[in-house]
């Protein structure tokens, strides 16, 4: 069985197993789970059910593994006369492994 989910303007494609990174956010300190509930798609299992444009009562349920940063993404600025600005950007993210799907 898998879903496609939505987060944070991402559409993600996930199968229970799946360790997928998204955008980080701001959780309880104790807290392991996290739960998506903007599904738009389920499938695997006879005819797939599509949401219009999310399913109602469909749920991602997944485990937090931990947070981290991505690989530096140079930017480079150029314009006339010389002007170089250089910076690089990081983006952080949370490491979820995913643990049931409910359609």
């Amino acid at each position: 069985m898998y879903a496609i989910i939505e987060d944070s303007g991402t559409q993600i494609k996930v199968s229970q197993g799946d360790v997928i990174r998204v955008a980080k956010r701001e959780l309880a300190k104790d807290a392991a789970t996290l739960t998506f509930d903007q599904v738009l798609m389920v499938g695997g299992e006879g005819e797939p059910k599509i949401g219009t444009p999310v399913l109602k009562g469909a749920t991602v349920t997944a485990d937090v593994l931990g947070e981290g940063r991505t690989d530096d993404v140079p930017v480079v600025k150029f314009k006339a006369k010389n002007y170089t600005r250089r910076k690089s950007h990081r983006q952080d993210f949370l490491k979820v492994k995913i643990t049931a799907i409910k359609a």
